[in-house]
């Protein structure tokens, strides 16, 4: 295999990548599915009923269409305006760089450019790995199976540098443990990539509406199920499996068109920011959701929203805690005021307040807690006082655990936020982020394949980060992610004989 990957030639990425001593691990290279050959295994699973499918979940993943079947460039401003007609993604991949293009679909080249590009290793994001979501139930699962056989066939000759991942689908955890078991066992992937949420009809609104006869409403009247709390499914058979095939758990879950991301003309007003909250929702929900803490060993990796995120719902969970934990919450509990002493302060301090009126003893804790003392019809039982009792909390240590440990934050090349994940001085109890380097290479977001490491570096030199920290980003905390899900991760690939080296011995 090491005869196809030639020389690196010149690049501002391989003159940094000489001067390191380690690996470099990028986990995160999108890559393209060339249509023809994909619509062959497609064809296979399920003929040209299937690959119609396809196309049309192609199509339609990111559309929005009004009741005519018109999307966005078809319709008026007029018509936008009428059917808030999101704006969506558009002109999403590398164009006018042609060998870069090529690159992000013929495997053989991709092979012989990671020198090129600085990259020891690479896990690769097929842009058409979730593909299938859009598709109907008939199809859905038939169609993420072909697209994983696609890949893992596409890939299987370049295994010692690069391994696609699998797309899963998770309507229901039996299709995702179906699909990982056939991923893993039958193909032989060893990365999965999955929806961070499913969106669901609202029970109570779809029964008054049924989709086939209202699917105006349907379309607009959901909810997002983050799979970790609140779920109409218990989803921790599926974290089981993972666990016990030893399979690293990614996602790139974004979110575009929900609120404060629709608008109907502007797609950077959608875009900027969208991966780090459609992540943090999912992290959330598994923490709270208690998850992390029953399987310990699950290892997530939150792609494309950065690391600063991640730090700062640390901060907060922690001072959150700190001020609603089962204990601290009662300082809010309005059975507590002393009402003798609220009363006489108020006949002391009140007279501008009370004017003529005749203080009344029995409305007062009400009266002085205003919009905070709205009426409930009970108070809360003691197992609805704790917001932490799933997730487990009960020291600041176990949140250092249960997030910290837990996730790992796609960190893309030239983003300056990446210093928050080291940052010690403001992360409580010696914390830090799990950054992982993510060069996103394949995305519009970098133009030139060969630059991401050297924009990284280039955070080194400027002093924005260490060089320290520049090691964890791109080697230590990769190496771990994947090797602390599956030791023998890195068996028999190309990097093997360097992480002996650096004391890391697969099984």
């Amino acid at each position: 295999m090491n005869d196809r990957l030639k020389p690196a030639q010149a690049s501002r990425s391989v003159a940094v990548k000489a001067r390191l001593d380690h690996p470099v691990i990028d986990t995160d290279v999108h890559v393209n599915s060339y249509a023809p050959a994909l619509e062959d295994y497609v064809q296979h699973y399920g003929g040209s009923k299937l690959v119609d499918a396809l196309r049309r979940a192609q199509g339609g993943r990111f559309a929005r269409r009004d009741a005519e079947g018109k999307d966005w460039y078809q319709q008026t401003p007029q018509e936008r305006q009428y059917h808030r007609t999101l704006r969506a993604p558009w002109w999403a991949r590398v164009t006018r760089n042609t060998h870069d293009l090529a690159t992000y679909t013929l495997p053989a080249l991709l092979y012989e450019r990671l020198a090129e590009q600085g990259s020891d290793y690479s896990v690769l994001f097929p842009n058409d790995v979730l593909a299938p979501l859009a598709a109907g139930a008939d199809n859905r699962q038939a169609l993420q199976r072909a697209i994983n056989h696609f890949h893992a066939d596409l890939y299987r000759p370049y295994a010692d540098r690069l391994t696609p991942v699998a797309g899963i689908g998770l309507h229901t955890p039996q299709e995702g443990i179906e699909e990982l078991e056939f991923a893993v066992k039958t193909l032989g992937l060893k990365v999965i990539n999955i929806p961070g949420g499913i969106r669901r009809p609202i029970r109570a609104i779809a029964d008054k509406y049924p989709a086939r006869d209202h699917p105006d409403v349907a379309r607009h009247a959901g909810y997002i199920d983050f799979l970790g709390i609140d779920s109409e499914y218990d989803y921790d058979p599926f974290w089981a499996k993972a666990v016990e095939l030893g399979v690293p758990v990614t996602t790139h879950y974004g979110s575009q068109g929900w609120t404060g991301r629709q608008s109907i003309s502007n797609y950077m007003f959608n875009h900027i920011g969208h991966f780090a909250d459609g992540s943090q929702a999912f992290a959330k929900a598994l923490f709270f959701g208690g998850v992390t803490r029953r399987f310990p060993a699950l290892r997530v990796a939150l792609l494309e929203g950065g690391a600063d995120w991640g730090a700062h719902v640390y901060i907060h969970l922690l001072d959150r805690w700190e001020k609603r934990n089962r204990e601290a919450v009662q300082n809010y509990n309005p059975a507590h005021v002393d009402l003798d002493q609220l009363e006489a302060l108020f006949r002391r301090y009140g007279g501008s307040l009370l004017k003529n009126r005749e203080l009344n003893r029995d409305t007062l804790v009400r009266d002085s807690l205003g919009i905070s003392a709205l009426p409930h019809s009970r108070d809360p039982h003691a197992d609805e006082l704790d917001d932490f009792a799933a997730a487990g909390i009960e020291r600041p240590e176990d949140i250092r655990a249960r997030w910290l440990d837990s996730f790992y934050f796609g960190s893309e090349a030239d983003d300056r936020t990446v210093a928050s994940a080291f940052n010690t001085r403001a992360l409580p109890l010696g914390g830090r982020v799990n950054a992982i380097w993510s060069s996103d290479v394949g995305h519009w977001d970098v133009p030139e394949f060969t630059e991401p490491l050297a924009e990284s570096w280039d955070l080194v030199e400027s002093g924005v980060i260490s060089q320290a920290d520049f090691k964890a980003w791109v080697f230590d905390n990769p190496l771990r992610f994947y090797t602390q899900a599956n030791p023998d991760f890195f068996k028999g690939t190309a990097i093997e004989p360097a992480l002996a080296k650096h004391g890391v011995q697969a099984r």
